[in-house]
């Protein structure tokens, strides 16, 4: 009997004993009244007893209609729980790539990096984390990251077997918002003279070497803002506050996304990006990809030339 049961008649009478009501039922089936009348009556009569009785506007389970539709629950219960876990053998064939990102590296950066991991054949779920670079190493060293995109190699005094991969190394642009970029275009870079400045914080690789840049010109510029997160220091410089910096090779970006005008480049002060793996010979397809790809395309100019 239990083999030719119609699993969509007991599928119907399940939710019309749930909602007590035919109409509900319906609203909630997408199919007319009638439809399920004749659908329950089958059932009945496949099993030869009665499961509804109606009651006033609604319906109500007969003695057997309540044994009927207990087990109706327990079906239809482990046919949810049957979604779920092919859905999660499903998940699970997604393979996670979990990135470290050092919070001064620049956000277009970081994406531009990674972008190509997206296109790969084999799926990869990116998890991405920002964070001081020897935390991220802690990370890496537990296994939980697979690599960290960092714009300062691996620290010498850290004692953990990690390899420097460099992808390329790119002049600097400085930007401001037009509502105070007029101020700074003759002259440069000593129009930046007494210029209120935006940088990153000290742990930038970058600050040092722009300070020295300063210094050696006899440039003073004035620090009016400090930021950890590079795009949130776009984001002051986009709204006036300060003279901002990034990446050459990511200043057509740049315009575009926070509508400032380039006010100069210099390609005596350059930035540097690692991948930063436990391999010493990149093996993993998302990590080869994102190296290969940063070498030919996004600083392959910048490479040739250096």
């Amino acid at each position: 009997m239990a083999s030719l049961l119609n699993y969509k008649h007991l599928y119907y009478f399940w939710v019309v004993s749930q909602e007590s009501s035919l109409t509900r039922a319906a609203d909630r089936l997408h199919v007319t009244p009638q439809t399920i009348c004749g659908q329950i009556r089958c059932l009945e009569e496949r099993l030869g007893i009665q499961l509804l009785r109606r009651e006033g506007r609604g319906m109500r389970l007969t003695e057997s209609g309540k044994t009927v539709f207990d087990y109706a629950d327990k079906i239809f219960a482990l046919g949810e729980e049957l979604t779920e876990a092919i859905h999660r053998q499903t998940e699970e064939h997604v393979r996670r790539f979990a990135v470290g990102v050092t919070d001064c590296l620049p956000k277009l950066i970081a994406y531009r990096l990674l972008q190509p991991a997206l296109t790969l054949p084999d799926k990869f779920r990116i998890q991405c984390q920002e964070d001081h670079l020897e935390n991220l190493i802690t990370g890496l060293a537990a296994h939980k990251l697979d690599l960290i995109l960092s714009d300062r190699p691996l620290p010498t005094d850290i004692p953990v077997k990690a390899f420097n991969h460099l992808l390329g190394e790119s002049g600097v642009s400085f930007f401001a918002a037009p509502s105070i970029a007029g101020d700074h275009f003759d002259r440069f870079p000593h129009s930046l003279n007494n210029a209120p400045l935006l940088m990153a914080t000290a742990d930038s690789a970058m600050r040092g070497r722009l300070w020295s840049w300063f210094e050696g010109l006899e440039i003073h510029p004035r620090l009016v803002g400090e930021f950890a997160d590079s795009a949130l220091m776009k984001a002051f410089g986009q709204a006036g506050a300060g003279v901002f910096y990034a990446p050459t090779v990511i200043e057509n970006e740049v315009i575009h996304q926070y509508q400032v005008a380039v006010i100069g480049r210099t390609e005596d002060v350059r930035e540097h990006f690692y991948v930063i793996s436990l391999e010493k010979r990149l093996k993993h397809p998302a990590v080869t990809t994102i190296h290969n790809t940063a070498r030919d395309s996004l600083f392959a100019h910048s490479l040739n030339h250096h």
